[in-house]
């Protein structure tokens, strides 16, 4: 089994530091397949829009990440469009880092977009970034490898089949592993399959006030259920 979350870098957000009518508009974003179908558009967009010239910043993830959040913080202007994610969206819209997305051309159609995106796009109702695509956390499986330890998927499985259903099919000296984990330690490698996952379970990280609560009992189970 597999369980798989896309990289949480899918949002497109204008920093503040952008000129209207800047000659020269530095992108800086994630190096994947996603972004790189984005950046073939580049001789599109400028032929579209005379005297613009895209620059690209294509940067790793975990590197990405650092350079931005340094960048907008400090308010150094070097990136005009970035690559961010429903995390860091309304957190720098609400700190006036993003500019509002409130006047786009009605050929963009907002309602199409996926309630749950928009929202988290969203400061006080108003959109900071757009997405270039949608991602959630979702487990794949090898159906022959279910039928053959007499194994079925319900529509709604729980963490704790997941954990039984691995420890069936686990059988390392036949080179077959009972379950695939993202490890890369990152937030958006790892770490934001680990809040989900810790929601699943009814923990969170921090309680309204900024307490951490991720040793509530809650927090515990899941450790205690994930552990090997």
């Amino acid at each position: 089994m597999k369980l798989s979350h896309a990289l949480p870098l899918a949002t497109l957000a204008v920093a503040v530091s952008a000129a209207a009518h800047a000659q020269e508009i530095t992108v800086a974003t994630v190096n994947n397949n996603d972004m790189v179908i984005m950046q073939s558009l580049t001789d599109e967009f400028e032929q579209a829009h005379p005297g613009i010239t895209l620059n690209w910043v294509v940067l790793e993830e975990n590197v990405l990440r650092q350079r931005l959040t340094t960048d907008i913080a400090t308010g150094g202007g070097q990136f005009d469009v970035m690559t961010i994610g429903t995390y860091e969206a309304p957190i720098w819209a609400e700190r006036g880092w993003l500019v509002p997305l409130d006047d786009l051309s009605e050929e963009y159609q907002v309602d199409d977009l996926l309630r749950p995106v928009r929202d988290g796009l969203s400061h006080d109702g108003t959109l900071h970034a757009l997405p270039f695509y949608g991602e959630s956390s979702m487990l794949y499986y090898r159906t022959d490898l279910f039928e053959e330890h007499g194994i079925e998927m319900p529509e709604q499985p729980s963490w704790d089949e997941v954990y039984e259903w691995a420890g069936q099919i686990h059988d390392p000296d036949n080179r077959l592993y009972g379950i695939c984990l993202r490890g890369k330690p990152g937030w958006g490698e790892n770490m934001a399959f680990v809040s989900t996952l810790v929601n699943t379970f009814g923990g969170r990280w921090f309680d309204e006030d900024w307490n951490p609560e991720i040793n509530s009992p809650s927090g515990r189970k899941r450790s205690a259920s994930t552990s090997t």
